[in-house]
């Protein structure tokens, strides 16, 4: 009778220490072939490019470039420029993929601060 719960506890270990080490089954990640097909599909949506998209940003705000990136946005593609000021300041400049217009600027650290307030009066 022994034997036979160290072989069941053997066992239990054995499935529990594979199900570890193998990871998790399901994940909310889009697989690195899917998410290189999305952006492919953005890609092609596109008729901007990103010298172009960074060029436009940085007429509308000075400053130093630090991210640039192609996103789907209320159904509509767009660029996304980060740029960071002189003073500090960082920017997102929003551009339509498809015609270079801007269509927005939003102060990062005024959101960070927005959102702070919003909280600070819940509470």
């Amino acid at each position: 009778m022994k034997r036979f719960e160290i072989g069941i506890t053997a066992f239990a270990l054995l499935v529990g220490i594979s199900l570890i080490a193998t990871g998790p089954v399901w994940s909310d990640k889009k697989g690195k072939h899917e998410e290189e097909g999305n952006i492919a599909d953005l890609v092609k949506e596109a008729k901007v490019t990103v010298d172009q998209a960074i060029k436009t940003a940085t007429e509308k705000v000075q400053g130093t470039v630090v991210e640039a990136e192609l996103e789907k946005k209320h159904d509509k593609t767009i660029w996304e420029v980060e740029i960071v000021g002189a003073d500090g300041k960082v920017s997102e400049v929003h551009i339509d993929a498809a015609t270079g217009t801007v269509i927005d600027v939003e102060d990062k650290k005024s959101e960070k601060k927005d959102e702070k307030k919003h909280k600070e009066k819940g509470k």
